[in-house]
């Protein structure tokens, strides 16, 4: 398989649509990492991770999203509509890995659904043990002047699926060349989305503008991993956000030279080391 997964299941989506499931795991998971992709990515893109977990005892489980599958374009009809496939998908965990203890494991817009989803949708659930994330897009590096955020909104509405102009940094987002070559050939095949709609943009802005007011509610166990040289997520904006955030709930890692990837550096074994380490004391 492309992505060196062990299988690849389906699961059906909220909006009646089977999209991919890639999957990479050991005979007997110790747990299961549930991931959720970025924005403009897919679930292939977390072969660094899984296979190092793999060898480490756990599972990864990761869905491509909504708009993501194998669209050069990413459209979407709501932001909501990733709580309601992420409702799905730990379902679908729970039922695949009966028993073993589960993390939310995510990154950048990934990030963004997970906070959104921890404060409006999830309960509680004795079997999922942490959120983790890496470089979450709460708020725009690359700053869009007030004016272009409105139209932005307007033309969500009147044009949601016209394509908006966004600036290329695939060459900023890791310094592992190989990578970033492996990601320039899955945008050329069609599997990484090179273009983002009205609405798209739209939603995130949306999503990201509702933070500030309601992440001091947060009240799971949260790993935060901040890279200091991102060009996508304001680590400067992460990290005041992350001060409203009860310290009895939040561990956070900060790697100054990175670029948004964090699991696709080159310190990556570094990230994934400090990864386990926070599990293992929450699965005992």
């Amino acid at each position: 398989m492309r992505f060196s997964e062990d299988r690849i299941e389906k699961l059906s989506c909220s909006d009646g649509v089977q999209r991919n499931i890639h999957i990479w795991e050991p005979d007997k998971p110790r747990a299961v990492f549930l991931t959720v992709h970025g924005g403009m990515d897919h679930g292939g893109n977390y072969v660094t991770p899984a296979l190092y977990l793999k060898e480490k005892g756990f599972a990864t489980v990761a869905q491509d999203q909504n708009g993501h599958d194998m669209k050069r374009k990413v459209v979407i009809p709501r932001f909501e509509v990733f709580l309601d496939d992420l409702e799905l998908m730990l379902e679908w965990v729970k039922q695949n890995y009966v028993g073993v203890p589960i993390f939310f494991l995510s990154h950048s817009m990934g990030g963004l659904i997970i906070i959104h989803y921890g404060l409006k949708r999830f309960k509680g659930d004795p079997l999922v043990k942490g959120f983790i994330t890496s470089s979450p897009y709460w708020a725009n590096a690359i700053k869009t002047p007030k004016i272009m955020e409105k139209l932005a909104g307007v033309l969500a509405v009147l044009t949601p699926r016209m394509k908006v102009p966004i600036e290329d940094i695939r060459d900023h987002v890791t310094h592992d060349k190989e990578i970033m070559k492996r990601q320039r050939e899955d945008e050329r095949d069609g599997i990484m989305a090179s273009g983002a709609s009205a609405r798209f943009a739209a939603e995130l802005l949306k999503a990201q503008a509702w933070i500030p007011d309601h992440i001091a509610t947060w009240k799971h166990p949260m790993l935060v991993i901040v890279a200091g040289d991102d060009k996508l997520a304001d680590s400067a904006a992460t990290k005041e956000l992350l001060k409203k955030v009860n310290p009895e709930y939040l561990t956070e890692l900060w790697y100054p030279d990175n670029f948004h990837e964090n699991f696709n550096e080159l310190n990556r074994e570094d990230v994934f080391a400090r990864i386990v380490e926070w599990c293992e004391p929450r699965i005992k």
